[in-house]
């Protein structure tokens, strides 16, 4: 008997070292993607300001609506990048730690 429930502990103690290991692993991956992400949005973020930048500058009609379109585009790519970063960041207050 004292066998069966030593055996049963060392299963429970190894079982919950797996899921601590698996989780840090997760959180690892959640923190790597993050910073990719808040990386293209630093990126981004100076894209949209080079793109104003030549808008501003343009005097060709075709040029004016090429950096229209440019910065639509790059706006769009930084609200996706944004909202990524804040779903990363519900499931890390969701999960409970």
């Amino acid at each position: 008997m004292r066998w069966e429930t030593k055996n049963k502990g060392g299963a429970v103690m190894a079982e919950e070292a797996r899921v601590f290991f698996l989780r840090k692993r997760r959180e690892r991956a959640e923190d790597t993607e993050r910073r990719a992400l808040l990386e293209g949005l630093g990126q981004t973020r100076s894209l949209i300001a080079q793109a104003y930048a030549g808008f501003n500058a343009a005097k060709d009609p075709d040029l004016i609506e090429s950096y229209v379109f440019e910065i639509n585009a790059l706006q769009a790519r930084y609200s996706y990048l944004l909202r990524r970063v804040k779903e990363l960041d519900g499931e890390a207050q969701a999960q409970p730690g």
